[in-house]
């Protein structure tokens, strides 16, 4: 059984939607954000990344999205979630680390602009760019990588609880998404998943 440390509104979506979606036995844990819990002692004892999302399993402990989609795609391989071709999986990898290192890092500079400054005019300065930076790497997505109807084509695939999870964030980062007719489509197909309706209950609950 695997164990997903999450907290809502976070790219630990992505993870527990494809857990769900691959039909594993696991359990969640809501981390509380807001109260700091993901820098205690007990929490930083299992990711000390201080992070989500965390998976558990009888292995070890996995971080990082990217990593934690493909595996849960290998250890599934009859729900179908990754290609099974070398050179398309190797695509599919590209596209999550591209949301990981980039997209999800230029969203970050809106509240976690800590991370890379500390004077105030720094601050406000990265949260003044992050409307022009998610919408620079979004219409590149709408452009030349989500293919349609899901970002690989015709398979559904771990890259797409993770376009679903970043692409929610995007009116709040103030984009304008009727530029981005194609990922709006696909947040309305993701949306109507069973699998993605179960795990959007719960952690709004």
């Amino acid at each position: 059984m695997f164990k997903l440390y999450y907290a809502p509104g976070t790219c630990a979506l992505a993870s527990h939607i494809t857990l769900e979606e691959a039909g594993a036995v696991y359990t969640t844990e809501r981390l509380d954000f807001k109260n700091s819990q993901q820098t205690t002692p007990q929490y930083l004892a299992i990711n000390p990344k201080g992070r989500v999302p965390a998976l558990v399993t009888d292995r070890g402990t996995l971080t990082e999205t990217p990593a934690i989609l493909a595996f849960i795609a290998s250890s599934f391989p009859k729900a179908q979630l990754a290609p099974e071709d070398p050179f398309a999986f190797a695509q599919a990898q590209s596209f999550n680390s591209y949301l990981c290192s980039t997209v999800h890092v230029s969203h970050a500079h809106k509240m976690r602009g800590y991370r890379w400054a500390a004077e105030e005019s720094s601050l406000a300065d990265m949260k003044r760019k992050v409307p022009e930076t998610m919408a620079a790497g979004f219409a590149l997505i709408e452009r030349d990588m989500l293919k349609g109807p899901w970002v690989m084509g015709e398979q559904y695939t771990i890259c797409d609880p993770y376009l679903y999870t970043i692409g929610l964030w995007l009116e709040g980062d103030g984009v304008d998404v009727a530029t981005l007719p194609k990922v709006i489509a696909h947040r309305k197909r993701m949306s109507d998943r069973p699998a993605v309706q179960k795990v959007m209950a719960e952690e709004k609950s």
